[in-house]
């Protein structure tokens, strides 16, 4: 995620890779930040608290009193924390690091990378309104972004956070069923791709109800209907809403960890 946002952001011209600097705990990870954005990486993250004016934590939960550990001490009086961390609330990262620091939770997904993401923000009681506009601006440069309660962040995660995952696993899917109709597997791919970013944008740009869209497209005992029966029956609907409540319910989950 980190890398995502990271070149996401210098895409939109938000940052310069110059300006950002990022840290892991492996020089793998170091290596592959280092080549995706062209920033550099340091493992001392004291030196870069000591000298950033904005941290983004992007962690694995288990990994995260470590991270704030080995900042704590180090960071500026002003510092602004945006946690990526899923299912940890703003005041287990207060207790980390100090209960009068600005936070930010944020919740965001890997199409960040293209500038197609979505963010849930979350903002926690110290962060002032020109923080909360900086953030506001640096996450809409690569996407949606939607202010939010804290208290919903985990079902945004539920939905958007997972929800490219899902999408990739329909796209696959769509995909083997062209290739089982006899189309090749490249085209099958990007049709199936296009077909779901196509549906997309007609969500966003008409406002109309997906019901209602799906419903113009299914002809009396067309083929579409005869497609969306054979969805039902399967229990696609009811699979991709359970999809939703199990990533939410884990995200809880992670943060009691």
């Amino acid at each position: 995620m980190a890398t995502a946002l990271a070149l996401g952001w210098i895409r939109a011209g938000f940052f310069k890779p110059s300006q950002i600097v990022g840290s892991s705990r492996t020089e793998r990870s170091r290596k592959k930040f280092e080549q995706g954005t062209g920033s550099k990486t340091s493992h001392d993250n004291a030196k870069i608290a000591r000298t950033s004016d904005l941290l983004v934590l992007s962690v694995k939960p288990k990994f995260l009193a470590d991270a704030m550990d080995s900042i704590r001490e180090s960071l500026k009086p002003e510092a602004l924390i945006v946690s990526v961390v899923a299912g940890v609330p703003i005041s287990k990262i207060a207790e980390g690091l100090g209960d009068k620091r600005a936070i930010v939770r944020v919740m965001p997904n890997t199409p960040c990378l293209v500038g197609q993401g979505v963010s849930g923000i979350a903002f926690g009681p110290h962060v002032s309104d020109g923080f909360q506009q900086l953030i506001y601006q640096l996450f809409s440069s690569v996407g949606m972004a939607n202010v939010v309660p804290e208290n919903l962040i985990d079902a945004v995660n539920g939905i958007s956070g997972c929800g490219p995952a899902y999408a990739f696993l329909m796209i696959e899917a769509l995909a083997d069923g062209a290739v089982k109709m006899g189309i090749a597997r490249d085209m099958a791919i990007s049709m199936a791709a296009q077909t779901l970013l196509g549906a997309s944008k007609m969500v966003l740009e008409t406002q109309q109800h997906p019901a209602a869209l799906k419903d113009a497209v299914c002809s009396p005992a067309g083929t579409t209907i005869a497609g969306i029966h054979e969805l039902e029956k399967a229990g696609v609907r009811a699979a991709l809403m359970n999809a939703v409540q199990a990533a939410t319910h884990r995200a809880h989950e992670l943060g009691k960890q």
